[in-house]
C-alpha cells in the first residue's frame, strides 16, 4: 500500500511540477557542470538596486480616486505629543539613575560627509539627549575620510565605560563600506539595532534582540498607545530597506500580524496595499501611496520624509510623505502627519534604547 501511495505521489509530483521546478530542468549544462551541488545563489548576488518610479505629479486630490459610499476624516496620530511624553518619562529616569549612581547614559554619534539631512538629524538628536540630561558626543569625519579613521573611532567608543550607545548617521558615502562599519558597533551599545544579531533575534521567535530599531519600535508603540490592533490584522510594508522596511515587517510578524512586504519591483503594489488593514509606508517616494491604494478604514503610518522643491517656503521645499495625505484622509481610519508623526517618535526611541543599554551596563533597575 505504501509502495502505491509513493508511486502514485511521483506521478503527481510529475505531472504538476511548479514553474520554478521546470525553470530548475532547463538549466544549461555548463551551469550544472559547474561543481554546484545547490543551484541557488549566494543570497547577496541577488540584491537589486531598490529604485521606485515616482508618480507623475505630486498633486494630491482631496477626495480618493475610487467612489467610497462611507466616506470619513481619519483621526491624526500626534507623534510629536507622544514622543514628548516618552521623553518625560526618560528625563525622570535619567535623573533617578544620577541620583542614585551618579551616573547617567552617554551617546556618541559618528557623522561623514556634509549631507544636510544628516546634520539636522544630528543635531536634533543631540538635542534630543540634552533636554533628557544623556551625554551626547559627536565625531566628524570628511566626506573624503578612510574607512580606518571611522574604524578607529568605533574602535574607541566600543572600549569607551561612560558610552552606553553608539549611533553611525546614514547614509555613509559610497566608497566606505557600510556593512563593514555596522559590524564594528559593540553589539552592547548598537543602540539603532542594526547589528546582524540584533536583527537576527528580532527575525527569531523565543529570542529578544538588546535593541530594536528606532523607527519600527516608534511605529508600533504609535499603533499600540493609539489603540490599534496588530495581532491577526493584514499589515503591507511598502519598502524593504534594512534601516526600517526589513525590520518593521519582522516586528509586525512578532506581534502576529500577517505581513506582506510592497518594493520596487512588486508587480502589483496598489492591489496588494488596499487589502491591507495596517500600511506602513517607508519608500521615500513623495506621494507614492494614492487614495486608490487604501482600503476604507485603514490605518495610515507614513514614515517618508521626502524633501519636495517649494518656492514659497522658507528653505525654498517642504517635506512630503509616501503618503498622499489628502486623499488618505478621507479613506483610513487613523493616519500620521508628515512631519509630526513617525519622525519624532524615532528620537523618542533612540534615547529610550540608550537608556536601557545604560542600565544594563551600570545594573541599575
Amino acid at each position: 500500500m505504501m509502495m502505491m501511495a509513493r508511486r502514485t505521489m511521483r506521478r503527481m509530483v510529475g505531472a504538476t511540477a511548479w514553474p520554478w521546478a521546470r525553470a530548475t530542468r532547463s538549466l544549461s549544462l555548463s551551469a550544472i557542470n559547474d561543481n554546484r551541488i545547490i543551484m541557488s545563489p549566494p543570497l547577496i548576488t541577488l540584491d537589486l538596486p531598490e529604485i521606485w518610479t515616482p508618480p507623475d505629479s505630486h498633486d494630491c486630490n482631496p477626495l480618493p480616486q475610487r467612489n467610497c459610499s462611507n466616506l470619513q476624516t481619519a483621526t491624526v496620530i500626534d507623534g510629536k505629543s507622544i514622543a514628548e511624553e516618552i521623553r518625560s518619562g526618560i528625563d525622570k529616569e535619567v535623573r533617578r539613575m544620577k541620583e542614585s549612581i551618579g551616573k547617567v547614559p552617554g551617546l556618541a554619534v559618528i557623522l561623514v560627509g556634509e549631507r544636510r539631512d544628516s546634520q539636522t538629524y544630528v543635531r536634533n538628536k543631540i538635542k534630543a539627549c540634552e533636554e533628557v540630561g544623556i551625554k551626547s558626543i559627536v565625531t566628524e569625519f570628511a566626506d573624503g575620510c578612510t574607512e580606518d579613521e571611522v574604524l578607529n573611532a568605533l574602535s574607541n567608543y566600543n572600549q569607551d565605560s561612560s558610552i552606553n550607545g553608539i549611533l553611525v548617521q546614514l547614509p555613509l558615502p559610497q566608497h566606505l563600506d557600510e556593512g563593514k562599519i555596522l559590524d564594528a558597533v559593540s553589539l552592547e551599545k548598537d543602540v539603532d539595532g542594526f547589528h546582524p544579531l540584533n536583527i537576527g533575534n528580532l527575525a527569531m521567535r523565543g529570542r529578544e534582540p538588546l535593541f530594536i530599531p528606532c523607527t519600527p519600535k516608534g511605529c508600533i508603540e504609535l499603533l499600540i498607545r493609539s489603540g490599534v490592533e496588530i495581532m491577526g490584522k493584514n499589515a503591507v510594508v511598502i519598502g524593504r530597506s534594512n534601516i526600517v522596511g526589513l525590520p518593521t515587517s519582522l516586528l509586525l510578524q512578532r506581534h502576529h500580524a500577517t505581513v506582506s512586504i510592497v518594493h520596487a519591483l512588486t508587480k502589483n503594489p496598489e492591489q496588494i496595499t488596499s487589502e491591507a488593514d495596517i500600511v506602513i509606508a517607508a519608500a521615500g517616494v513623495a506621494n507614492l501611496v494614492r487614495g486608490s491604494w487604501l482600503k476604507p478604514g485603514a490605518v495610515v503610518l507614513d514614515v517618508g520624509t521626502c524633501p519636495v522643491d517649494d518656492p514659497s517656503c522658507e528653505y525654498g521645499y517642504r517635506l512630503m510623505g509616501d503618503v498622499c495625505y489628502e486623499e488618505a484622509m478621507r479613506l483610513a481610519s487613523v493616519i500620521t502627519p508628515v512631519p509630526g508623526g513617525v519622525g519624532p517618535m524615532t528620537v523618542a526611541m533612540l534615547l529610550s534604547n540608550t537608556l536601557d543599554s545604560a542600565k544594563r551596563a551600570y545594573g541599575f533597575t
